[in-house]
């Protein structure tokens, strides 16, 4: 995803709800200063930030995402993730689906919990999943569903790339 893209969209939108940087960090917990740093593309975002930020701006995180195909293969080779929007600009839907690509040694970060459920998918590699403190691991073609509410997070422990798709409810 590029930074500036969701920088410029967040910063869009924040004005849009006449929001001012502090008001959204109180609602999503994400501070001041990360939130600006973002808006001017200085940062990345993770996926369990942008869900925050998609909630507290009552948006599907997919208006986040490039639409098409042309984005910079230097963003996606400095992060060790890529998220593609499958939602074809349909931003309306009870969910959002997501292909995400885990490349190797993504094994840091904090768990999130979101309103609605979560379905995940592997489609190539082995994910290692959190739910609640427990880690499990789901190979090509097996699938979970579960409670967003949840603490949740995924790692990849493998030397492979792993993609997988994530299609979340919004209640």
């Amino acid at each position: 995803m590029a930074h500036g893209l969701v920088g410029v969209t967040l910063k869009r939108l924040r004005k849009e709800r006449n929001l001012t940087l502090k008001g959204l960090a109180e609602q999503t917990g994400v501070s001041i200063s990360f939130l600006s740093q973002v808006e001017r593309g200085k940062s990345s975002v993770t996926l369990e930030s942008l869900k925050k930020i998609a909630d507290a701006l009552g948006v599907n995180p997919s208006v986040f995402f490039v639409q098409d195909d042309t984005q910079d293969d230097l963003a996606v080779h400095r992060e060790l993730f890529h998220y593609k929007d499958l939602s074809y600009g349909v931003h309306d839907a009870g969910f959002s689906p997501i292909m995400v690509t885990l490349h190797p040694g993504k094994n840091e970060s904090n768990a999130f919990s979101h309103r609605g459920y979560e379905f995940l998918f592997v489609v190539e590699g082995l994910l290692t999943v959190e739910i609640d403190g427990v880690r499990s691991q789901l190979r090509e073609k097996e699938s979970i569903l579960f409670d967003g509410r949840k603490m949740h997070y995924w790692f990849n422990y493998t030397e492979n790339v792993i993609r997988f798709l994530v299609v979340s409810s919004k209640n």
